[in-house]
C-alpha cells in the first residue's frame, strides 16, 4: 500500500502555502513563503512532470501502472487538477496579504497608478539601468521565434497599427532577471506613510513606447508569460571528452531543452496567445495555463524588507558551549565529540574548523566533498589558503548537483588553479555526502578528525537549513573516511566500513538488518522501536519493512518532511506507524535514525534520506552516534519535534494536510514549537 510519490510531494509544497496562509506568520515572511512555493513548483514541473511527459511519449506508456495504483494516464490528470486548484489558492492567498499589506502603508503599484514624479523617476530608472539589458525579439509568423531562455518572464508585446487595416505586428521582450537586476523597485513616495513598490515589469509597460518607438500604432499592449523547459540532463558517452566538457555540453542542451510548460496572462489576446504557443511547439491543454499577469513569482524570496516588524526576527545562532572563542577547535575535538545543530548554533564553528586546519602546521591534508556551496564562498576560499599553506588538498566536487551544475564546475576549475586536486565524478554514482577528512601529525602518528553532516558546506543556506554536524576524532570513523576518500578517488575499490554506513555499499543492508532487529524484539515481547526524521520516505523495500515491523509491534514514529509514500495508521498494514511533516520557518533538512535496539539505542545521522536513489545510485554517508550525550541530546531533539502541535502536519490523511490538534483548543503552556522549542533547549545546555 504505497501512496504516488508525486502527488506527495505535491502536498508538501500545499504545505508551505499554508504557511503563507497562517496569520501567525510575519506578514512578509507569508509573502516570502508564496516565493518559496512558487520556485519549488516550478522546479517541480522541469523535473518530475518532464519525467512524466517524456514517458508519455512512449508506446504503451499511458496505461502503465504507476506507485500508488493509477496509470500514468490518470496520474498526470490528477497532478494537473492538483495543481491547477492550488494556483487558485495561490492567487487568493496573494491577494489577500496584498490588501493586508496596504493596511500597514505597503503597496504594490502598476503603472497606471504612478504619480507624475513617480512616473519620471520610472523612465529615468528605464533609461538608466533597464534599456541597455533589453534585446526586443520581433515574431514573425514565416520566421522561426528566435531562442527564448527557460526560467526567464517574458512580456509578449502586440501592436496594433493605425488605419483601417489595422496592421498587428507581435514581438517578445525579456524581463532581466534578477542577477541583473531587482524585480521590485522601491518608489518615491506619494504620500507620507506609504511606501510604494513597483515590478520591474510595469517599468517596461510603461516604457514600451521607448522600446518600440520606430513602428507606428495606434495601440500597444503587454502580457507576461514564462514557460519552463525539460531539465533532464544527458551526457555524451564520448569516452574522448572529459566529465568537465561533457557536463558543460550537458548544460547547452537543457537550456535548449523541450518546453514543458507555458503560463501566460490570462488577458492575453487568443490570437497572441496561438501565434506563442505555435512558435514554442506547445498545444493548448494541460501545460499550457492561464495565470495572472505576474509570473516568476519565485522572485517574492527577494522582496525589498521594507518593514522588519512583518519579518521573522531569528534569534542570534548559538556557540557551542564546548567551543570558545579565538580557540582551537581541533583540540576540543580531540577531547570529545561534538554535535552543531543549525541554524541554532553558528556555522562559523564549521568555517572556524575549516581554517584553523588550513593553517594548522600539523596538518597534512584535507579531503572534502562539495556538492552546493554559497556565492562567495568561505569553504571555497578555506581550501585555496589550506592548498597555499603546503597542505595536500583533495575534493571531491559533485557537478551533478541540478541547477548548481555551473558554479560547481566554476569553482573545480578555480580550485585547481590553486593546485587542489579535484575528482569530478563517478560513473552512474552521484556523490551526495557531506564529509570532510583533516589529518594531522601528532607525534609518529597521523590521526584523522572526521566532519560527517546532513547538510551542504553552504554558509548561506546554513542560516535558513536545519541541519546537523558531527564533528569526532574517533579512529574507526577516520579509517572509514580514508577508505570512502580513496574509493572516491579510484572508483574500483570496494569498501568494508566498520563504523560509517555508506551507500551504495552497506548502507541499505544495515538500515534492513536494524529495522529486522526492532522487529525480531517485538515478537520476543521487547520493547521496539524506530524513530525516523528525513526528508523523504520513498523507497519501497524500506517502507515494505516498516510494514513489517509494524504487523510485529514494533512502535514506528517519522518525523518526513517532504514526500512520504507510506501511509501511516492504516488498519493491519501501519496501525503501529504514526507520521507528522513540520514546515516552518527553518527548512526541515536533517536525517537522524534512532533504534531501541532491545535498549542499548542505535543512533544515526548522514546525508541519505530513504529513497531509492539515496540507497542505490548515491555515495551517502550515515555516522553512528557513539557519545551517549550527544545521543541524548538527538532523542531530546527528535521528542521535541514529535510533540510540535503548532507547526506539524499529520500524514495519516495525506491530501489533508491537518495541523495536529487542529480544532482542539491547545493552551499556551502546552503549545510546542519545534523551532523555537529546540533553540531554547540548545540554549539551556550552555
Amino acid at each position: 500500500m504505497l501512496y504516488n510519490r508525486e502527488l506527495s510531494w505535491i502536498s508538501f509544497n500545499e504545505r508551505v502555502m499554508q504557511e503563507a496562509q497562517d496569520r501567525s506568520v510575519p506578514l512578509l515572511q507569508r509573502l516570502r513563503f508564496l516565493g518559496i512555493y512558487s520556485n519549488n513548483q516550478d522546479e517541480f514541473f522541469k523535473v518530475r512532470v518532464a519525467n512524466l511527459e517524456r514517458m508519455m511519449l512512449l508506446r504503451g506508456a499511458r496505461t502503465k501502472e504507476m506507485q500508488g495504483g493509477d496509470t500514468l494516464e490518470i496520474l498526470l490528470g490528477r497532478i494537473y487538477d492538483r495543481l491547477n486548484g492550488l494556483q487558485r489558492t495561490f492567487e487568493q492567498t496573494y491577494r489577500e496579504i496584498l490588501a493586508e499589506m496596504e493596511s500597514h502603508g505597503i503597496f504594490i503599484v502598476d503603472e497606471t497608478k504612478l504619480t507624475d514624479r513617480q512616473a519620471a523617476f520610472c523612465r529615468d530608472y528605464f533609461a538608466d539601468r533597464i534599456s541597455p539589458l533589453l534585446v526586443p525579439l520581433l515574431v514573425r509568423k514565416s520566421t522561426k521565434l528566435p531562442f527564448l531562455r527557460d526560467g526567464r518572464i517574458y512580456h509578449a508585446v502586440r501592436m496594433t497599427g493605425p488605419g483601417p487595416k489595422q496592421t498587428v505586428r507581435y514581438a517578445v521582450v525579456e524581463i532581466p532577471g534578477t542577477a541583473t537586476l531587482p524585480r521590485f523597485i522601491v518608489l518615491p513616495p506619494s504620500a507620507e506613510g506609504r511606501t510604494e513598490i513597483i515590478f520591474v515589469d510595469d517599468i517596461i509597460r510603461l516604457c514600451l513606447d521607448e522600446v518600440f518607438f520606430m513602428f507606428d500604432y495606434d495601440r500597444i499592449e503587454a502580457y507576461a508569460f514564462k514557460f519552463m523547459r525539460d531539465a533532464e540532463m544527458s551526457l555524451d558517452d564520448d569516452v574522448n571528452k572529459s566529465i568537465v566538457e561533457k557536463m558543460e555540453q550537458g548544460i547547452d542542451k537543457r537550456k535548449h531543452g523541450r518546453p514543458v510548460r507555458m503560463v501566460y496572462d490570462k488577458e492575453m489576446p487568443a490570437d497572441l496567445l496561438e501565434t506563442l504557443t505555435a512558435k514554442l511547439g506547445l498545444k493548448a491543454g494541460d501545460n499550457v495555463s492561464p495565470g495572472g499577469r505576474y509570473h516568476l513569482m519565485r522572485d517574492l524570496m527577494k522582496f525589498p524588507k521594507v518593514a522588519p516588524e512583518l519579518e521573522y526576527r531569528n534569534p542570534v545562532p548559538l556557540r557551542h558551549p564546548a567551543i570558545r572563542p579565538f580557540s582551537s577547535i581541533i583540540d576540543v575535538i580531540r577531547r570529545q565529540d561534538i554535535l552543531l545543530n543549525y541554524p541554532y548554533y553558528t556555522f562559523n564553528h564549521f568555517i572556524d574548523f575549516l581554517r584553523e586546519a588550513a593553517m594548522d602546521p600539523k596538518t597534512t591534508g584535507i579531503s572534502m566533498t562539495l556538492y552546493r556551496t554559497a556565492d562567495r564562498s568561505k569553504i571555497i576560499r578555506a581550501l585555496i589558503n589550506a592548498a597555499k599553506n603546503g597542505k595536500k588538498v583533495v575534493v571531491f566536487m559533485e557537478l551533478l548537483a541540478r541547477f548548481d551544475e555551473e558554479r560547481n564546475i566554476e569553482n573545480a576549475e578555480t580550485l585547481r588553479q590553486a593546485g587542489i586536486k579535484v575528482i569530478y565524478g563517478i560513473e552512474g554514482l552521484k556523490v551526495h555526502s557531506k564529509l570532510v577528512l583533516v589529518e594531522r601529525r601528532e607525534g609518529s602518528k597521523i590521526k584523522g578528525y572526521v566532519h560527517v553532516g546532513t547538510g551542504n558546506f553552504n554558509e548561506d543556506t546554513a542560516g535558513v537549513y536545519s541541519d546537523f554536524s558531527l564533528f569526532t576524532a574517533n579512529p574507526q570513523i577516520a579509517e572509514d573516511a580514508r577508505q570512502v576518500f580513496e574509493f572516491l578517488q579510484t572508483s574500483y575499490k570496494h569498501m568494508d566500513t566498520r563504523q560509517l554506513l555508506v551507500s551504495p555499499f552497506n548502507m541499505r543492508k544495515s538500515f534492513e538488518e536494524l529495522i529486522d532487529a526492532e522487529i525480531d524484539n517485538a515478537r520476543r515481547k521487547k520493547k521496539a522501536y524506530i524513530y525516523a526524521k528525513c526528508n523523504s520516505l520513498t523507497d519501497e523495500k524500506i517502507i515494505q519493512r516498516l510494514y513489517k515491523a509494524s504487523a510485529a509491534g514494533v512502535k514506528v514514529r517519522l518525523v518526513i518532511r517532504g514526500a512520504c509514500c507510506l501511509m501511516p495508521g492504516v488498519e493491519e498494514i501501519s496501525e503501529n506507524i504514526r507520521g507528522i511533516s513540520i514546515v516552518d520557518k527553518y527548512l526541515e533538512h536533517a536525517r537522524l535514525f534512532i533504534f531501541c535496539n532491545g535498549g542499548k539505542e542505535k543512533v544515526f545521522i548522514g546525508s541519505a534520506d530513504w529513497m531509492t536513489r539515496n540507497l542505490n545510485r548515491r555515495v551517502e554517508v550515515i555516522v553512528p552516534i557513539l557519545d551517549k550525550q550527544i545521543q541524548a541530546v538527538l532523542k531530546k531533539v527528535f521528542s521535541i519535534q514529535w510533540h510540535d502541535n503548532v507547526k506539524a502536519r499529520d500524514l495519516q490523511d495525506p491530501l489533508s494536510n491537518r495541523y495536529r490538534g487542529d480544532g482542539e483548543e491547545i493552551p499556551v503552556a502546552e503549545r510546542v514549537r519545534s523551532q523555537v522549542a529546540l533553540y531554547d533547549y540548545y540554549a539551556s545546555l550552555e
